[in-house]
């Protein structure tokens, strides 16, 4: 029988309130938000880069240069396994994708394919012409490392972003070594490139006593040293002999941070290092205490300062000219960790503001015409009904909104396409439901039993189309591209509000009208 539950008025009153707690800040700017009371949520829908503008990258990820690398990695643990067996070689070399090296002994070289066999990655594959090895990468190999290599791009670049500040950035993978990026709002566009395009290696040497000057006098370098640039143009010092061991590379790094140094007052990047890079950073600096110490980023010496005592406690800090930018910047690099290959910018597009507008006011009035005619035409149908269906259809874009505001999500002109899609599709169980009690009147029902009988029947096939729908909008959310998931958000939100506010709602309503007034005849 109809009739009203005193839970569900508290349910539906409890959802209307927590849906105005989270719409409150979208009334407000981005700047305004701040300001609002703590007990305030300050959570808003973000815009996307269709209707706020900004930036939209195409990456490519050079996985040549880690093959080229993992070519030369090989070379080395060839020449390991040789020595460690005291078997001659000659002409070992890289090539694109493999190796090869010559045995001098040819009677030894059965005992150079297993020693080099014990030392090498599953997929390397070793080929023997008379006394010659050749060592190439299986296809499944060079596949496998560049899927990781631009999968692990991927993630380095979304750290990078998301450290930069940037709200809701879409960062995508395309074809087989492209990755696309969005960035809606960002106001500097050169600065978040060239953040994410730098390889951002951080590499620990010795510095070498000899200068750059003294080595070019003698007409070369000392053994097992290179010249490397000063990252600073301006500084006095503009090359550098480094020592080609690295000590400690970027990889222990456990945290970085801008901060101003207390006694020059100038900006300097605070490192720490996690336990192993910390003891190893320890020796280090015991070992070559009143030595300089060169600091690496990428090839180019960005700091060599004097070791003056022991460091044991893990942390240092990289001085240099840095504005506060490009310490901040510096910071986040290696925070992220480095690129695995280089990454070069295919394609730049800005999208500009306007147009974002444009997009926003084409999508306000969509929304206010479809929603103005499902209005009308409910009441013209249903009357009274029509009423309580249309106050259905304006909660329900509240509640939509606020669940929007609640996750943060990300609302481009897709989404906006949802929402009038919703504004739709939210009529169409209270059609169901209104044409059932219109049958159940007309068979000779009381008013009460024909609402009763109407919302017990219609319920089903009601559930039965927003689910298959439902399962319709998650498959676009989770195969679908940035735009298309947009999308999928705001339909699958629009299937679970529109259905709350048809059977719970709307029922609710209207039984309270017929209970209190006791109407004698349905206006349907």
């Amino acid at each position: 029988m109809l009739n009203i539950n005193k839970w569900n008025i508290f349910f539906v009153l409890t959802v209307c309130l927590m849906s105005i707690y989270y719409i409150i800040p979208n009334l407000y700017g981005k700047s305004e938000v701040t300001a609002l009371p703590d007990f305030l949520s300050k959570k808003q829908v973000n815009l996307g880069l269709d209707l706020q503008g900004g930036s939209h990258l195409l990456l490519e990820v050079d996985t040549k240069s880690v093959l080229k690398e993992k070519s030369d990695d090989l070379v080395d643990d060839i020449r390991k396994a040789l020595r460690k067996s005291k078997i001659k070689y000659s002409n070992l070399g890289s090539k694109v994708t493999g190796a090869v090296v010559n045995i001098t002994d040819y009677e030894q070289i059965n005992l150079a394919k297993e020693n080099i066999k014990e030392n090498i990655d599953k997929g390397i594959f070793i080929d023997e012409i008379e006394n010659k090895l050749n060592l190439y990468f299986s296809e499944e190999y060079i596949i496998d490392t560049r899927a990781r290599t631009v999968e692990q791009s991927i993630e380095v670049v979304r750290k990078r972003v998301d450290e930069s500040g940037t709200k809701e950035p879409s960062i995508q993978k395309q074809g087989e070594e492209r990755i696309v990026v969005q960035l809606p709002g960002i106001k500097d566009p050169e600065r978040v490139k060239a953040l994410i395009g730098r390889t951002a290696k951080l590499n620990f040497h010795m510095l070498d006593p000899t200068t750059v000057e003294l080595a070019e006098q003698r007409g070369k370098l000392p053994p097992g040293t290179f010249k490397a640039f000063n990252a600073d143009p301006v500084a006095y010092e503009k090359q550098f002999v480094v020592k080609k061991r690295v000590l400690l590379t970027g990889e222990r790094l456990k945290n970085a941070a801008a901060t101003v140094d207390a006694q020059s007052g100038r900006y300097v990047v605070a490192f720490e290092f996690d336990n192993k890079g910390a003891k190893k950073f320890a020796k280090i600096t015991t070992d070559n205490t009143y030595k300089r110490l060169a600091i690496l980023l990428d090839n180019q010496v960005i700091s060599a300062p004097q070791i003056r005592e022991p460091i044991t406690g893990g942390q240092g800090n990289i001085s240099g000219n840095f504005s506060p930018e490009t310490a901040n910047d510096l910071a986040v690099l290696l925070r992220a960790g480095s690129l695995p290959a280089p990454i070069k910018v295919l394609e730049e597009r800005t999208v500009g503001p306007s147009l974002g507008i444009d997009s926003i006011e084409a999508g306000k009035k969509a929304l206010i015409i479809s929603f103005f005619l499902v209005i009308v035409f409910m009441v013209l149908r249903y009357k009274a009904f029509g009423f309580v269906a249309d106050f259905a259809i304006i909660l329900n874009i509240i509640l939509l909104v606020s669940m929007l505001s609640a996750i943060e999500a990300t609302l481009t002109m897709p989404g906006i396409a949802g929402i009038v899609l919703t504004v739709g599709m939210a009529v169409d169980a209270n059609v169901l439901v209104f044409e059932r009690i219109k049958e159940e009147i007309r068979s000779g029902r009381s008013i009460i039993n024909a609402i009763d009988l109407g919302y017990k029947f219609a319920v089903k096939t009601i559930l039965d189309a927003n689910f298959t729908t439902l399962i319709a909008a998650l498959l676009l959310y989770n195969y679908g591209s940035g735009p298309i998931k947009g999308f999928a958000v705001t339909l699958s939100i629009g299937i679970v509000t529109s259905m709350f506010t048809a059977l719970i709602v709307t029922k609710l309503v209207i039984s309270l009208w017929v209970l209190k007034l006791k109407p004698n005849k349905l206006y349907i």
